[in-house]
């Protein structure tokens, strides 16, 4: 009988992760024949056509009309994500605000709700997103709320910690480390929540809606109040023993020479004091200009201050030796950079850290490629709403067992 139990059990796993691989063949190559999806994901054209007969039954997937591209025979139907076959809500919490979105199964926002200005406590968190996510599900019907895969919630591990190299009070940050924000909000709300490292859930948006479609193998770098990262190999997210690979904000640099920065106590500092938006809006106001919110620096960078300059050669000196660092560890093709905000900022920091890497590459080492995010300043909050949707729906979901807090397989999951 347990032998008869286990081929059972087996024979569903190996179909679900094959609907799961065919999901993820979708993303890749949407419309798509089923033809292109057996190549894709290396399936007989007769299991293919299982799957996807299961696959449109679930509300996941739908035909979108069919190739006209002048082959022989009967034109091939394609196949495309169902917008309304899943939904997410995602919350972002960074120490400079809040945002959270909902987000359907193709990546699209369809709602969105932000608090700029430095994180509150805990307590008053806790009302601003249950505020807004009861908002959003309040635009969702009946039927499309059965379609939810859970709340996803972005954060530093650690928003208590390096609070003298960003320049932020230590009153509010130290209760965040007291307080496990996903539980509380899986209990307001009676809804599956998913947990994760920010820079490794806007990792997993890249992986799931972004770059990753056509790269499997990238490093990920976020620059925001303080600078993460994320790690992709074999098309998931490495996350370590502790959830916080790919931090990059903590490698130790030398000191910055910027008069602005803050001195370290010993003889290194970290990277995040030198490489992120705090250390720009900190330099900034030392040459008296205003830096105090996102809006502020970008119109200081439209303006092409001389400071923002100093800044930024202050930043790539110690970004391009930590990341150099980094590609050494880990043989990537590619580096994808985000940013909490632009006005030509990322694009010149782009340049500036590929010319930088370049110059200085060891012998016989090249230079990856550099390449601009998908998301811009939604990326943590995208990339929340998109755990709960890769836990449901990829083939390489295992990892993210230990993030959840509550969970429930939902009816439609492939």
């Amino acid at each position: 009988m347990k032998a008869s139990g286990s081929r059972g059990s087996n024979s569903a796993n190996v179909r679900r992760y094959n609907e799961r691989l065919l999901l993820q063949a979708l993303r890749r190559a949407e419309p798509a024949s089923k033809a292109d999806l057996a190549r894709h994901a290396n399936l007989t054209n007769t299991a293919v056509g299982g799957i996807i007969d299961s696959l449109e039954k679930a509300g996941l997937i739908e035909y979108s009309g069919r190739r006209l591209d002048g082959q022989r025979g009967q034109p091939a139907s394609l196949i495309r994500l169902d917008p309304r076959g899943a939904f997410g809500i995602g919350v972002r919490l960074d120490r400079t605000g809040i945002e959270t979105v909902l987000v359907n199964f193709a990546g699209d926002v369809l709602a969105r709700a932000a608090v700029d200005g430095v994180l509150p406590h805990p307590v008053a968190a806790l009302k601003i997103v249950q505020r807004d996510i009861e908002k959003m599900l309040g635009l969702l019907s009946a039927a499309e709320r059965e379609r939810l895969t859970g709340i996803g919630i972005a954060q530093p591990f650690d928003l208590g910690s390096w609070l003298r190299e960003l320049g932020l009070p230590a009153e509010t940050f130290r209760a965040w480390d007291r307080t496990d924000f996903a539980d509380a909000l899986g209990r307001a709300l009676a809804l599956p929540v998913f947990s994760e490292n920010d820079g490794n859930a806007a990792t997993t948006a890249e992986l799931f809606y972004g770059h990753g479609r056509r790269c499997d193998d990238f490093i990920y770098l976020f620059l925001g109040a303080a600078i993460g990262g994320g790690i992709a190999i074999d098309g998931d997210c490495l996350r370590g023993a502790s959830g916080n690979a790919g931090d990059i904000g903590v490698i130790p640099v030398p000191p910055s020479r910027l008069p602005s920065a803050p001195q370290p106590a010993g003889a290194w500092d970290i990277l995040l004091s030198r490489a992120s938006l705090n250390s720009l809006a900190r330099h900034l106001h030392y040459r008296g200009a205003a830096g105090g919110n996102r809006v502020d620096l970008e119109a200081c960078i439209e303006q092409r201050l001389p400071a923002v300059d100093e800044w930024l050669d202050d930043c790539i000196e110690a970004l391009a030796p930590a990341l150099r660092s980094t590609l050494c560890v880990l043989d990537v093709p590619m580096v994808v950079i985000d940013a909490d905000i632009d006005g030509g900022l990322l694009d010149k920091l782009v340049a500036r850290l590929e010319a930088t890497l370049a110059a200085n590459a060891p012998e016989a080492r090249g230079t990856p490629s550099l390449v601009r995010g998908s998301f811009g300043p939604d990326a943590g909050a995208i990339g929340a709403a998109t755990l709960s949707m890769f836990f449901n729906f990829s083939p390489r979901a295992g990892v993210r067992h230990a993030g959840i807090i509550k969970t429930q397989e939902v009816n439609h999951a492939a």
